[in-house]
């Protein structure tokens, strides 16, 4: 069987395109296509975030989110610099509201440096204020190399970096199956009976990763489990209140970083997310629900456990997400001037958690290898800041020859 492509990569959004661009910018005679499910690219996690551009002080040294996010933003603002894509670096302050807060802040300016964050700064009261003037917290850590960028329009930079090197991007193409042949895969696409064949094949199916490994007989434990995470915009008449990127300090026992304020490359001012289960990996709102999915994320091992362990903060985060006295109540605590009728309801985005079968949340980037493939099965925040650097990574792990 001669294949009719070298490497199929199968997702359209941040981290598959990257990755296709970086194969053909390596390989420019390889045969490639991209094959998104929906009708357009970066529709689910890449096109829902808040557009941050990280700088990789959250992440434990020598881990690759660590790693891959420091290098990934350089790579990321020379291009996007390159390609005349609005944004801007406007920084990020970081504040402890409570005693407790202040441990977390140590512990992350101790990551800055050991990861090499650029002029990370520790501020007082005075200091936050400085910065922020709406701000009132005990401490805080300015990180000023944060920026914000639109990741669609970043996509479909790189969608135009493979059609010109060659390549192909395909939407409306879901992979049903995924059949090995001594040659070749054959990846089916939908229900009609087309087949496109391979060498090799690159899974960045973000919230459908785990099922697509499954499908070309990976061995993988970990399951992706959704959480919504909701948005409030601040009225325009109120956006003076925030300057630059407003985070909490972390409870650094978890991936997520809780309610922030996010200045966007538009103009708006986002505030939040929560982190609510999602009740579909493609669930945007409470009314969005597949009950086999739910069932199967229920019933699951890892994510019993994780229950069992963390049902108090779901209990929290649930009830935030349905009072929103509760939510302005947590963004008060860094701006206490906001008020309840300053919040509108924004978007939501769906993050893809991968679960590991002890109930661990995994915090950094996880691959997985099958016979002619390879797996991103997790890639979650900061995936987009860090997807240049995420694709060299994948290119070192593809065989010499596909």
């Amino acid at each position: 069987m001669d294949p009719q492509f070298d490497v199929v990569v199968i997702g359209g959004g941040v981290v598959g395109l990257a990755t296709a661009r970086e194969i053909l910018a390596r390989r420019p005679s390889a045969r490639l296509v991209v094959l998104e499910k929906e009708r357009e690219l970066a529709h689910h996690q890449s096109g829902h975030n808040s557009g941050v551009i990280h700088s990789g002080l959250y992440y434990e040294p020598g881990s690759l989110k660590a790693r891959l996010c420091v290098r990934g933003r350089e790579r990321l603002l020379r291009y996007v610099a390159e390609r005349r894509i609005p944004h801007a670096v406007i920084g990020k302050l970081i504040v402890a509201t409570r005693p407790s807060g202040t441990g977390a802040l140590t512990e992350l300016f101790r990551r800055a440096r050991a990861n090499g964050v650029p002029n990370v700064q520790r501020l007082d009261a005075a200091g936050t204020r400085a910065i922020e003037p709406e701000v009132r917290a005990r401490a805080g850590i300015h990180v000023p190399g944060t920026g914000i960028v639109d990741y669609v329009a970043v996509c479909r930079a790189y969608a135009g970096d493979i059609t010109g090197a060659g390549g192909t991007v395909r939407t409306e193409a879901p992979v049903s199956a995924i059949l090995s042949e001594p040659e070749a895969l054959r990846i089916r696409i939908g229900e009609g009976g087309e087949e496109v064949t391979a060498r090799y094949l690159v899974n960045c199916a973000g919230l459908y990763s785990d099922v697509i490994a499954r499908k070309a007989g990976a061995s993988v434990s970990d399951r992706i489990v959704p959480f919504r995470g909701e948005y409030y915009l601040l009225r325009p008449e109120r956006r003076g209140l925030v300057r630059g990127l407003i985070y909490p300090a972390p409870d650094l026992r978890l991936p997520f970083v809780d309610v922030h304020f996010t200045p966007t490359i538009h103009g708006t001012v986002e505030a939040g997310p929560n982190a609510v289960l999602g009740l579909a990996r493609e669930g945007y709102r409470w009314g969005d629900l597949r009950l086999r999915e739910l069932g199967e994320t229920l019933v699951s091992p890892g994510f019993v456990r994780l229950a069992r362990h963390y049902w108090p903060i779901g209990v929290r985060e649930a009830y935030r997400s349905l009072n929103r006295d509760a939510f302005l109540h947590d963004l008060q605590r860094m701006i206490p001037a906001l008020r309840r009728e300053d919040l509108v309801r924004g978007g939501a985005g769906v993050r893809a958690q991968a679960v590991g079968a002890d109930g661990s949340l995994r915090d950094d980037f996880v691959f997985a290898q099958s016979p002619r493939a390879l797996h991103v099965v997790n890639a979650p925040s900061p995936a987009a800041t860090s997807s240049l650097a995420i694709a060299e990574e994948i290119v070192m792990r593809l065989p010499p020859t596909f």
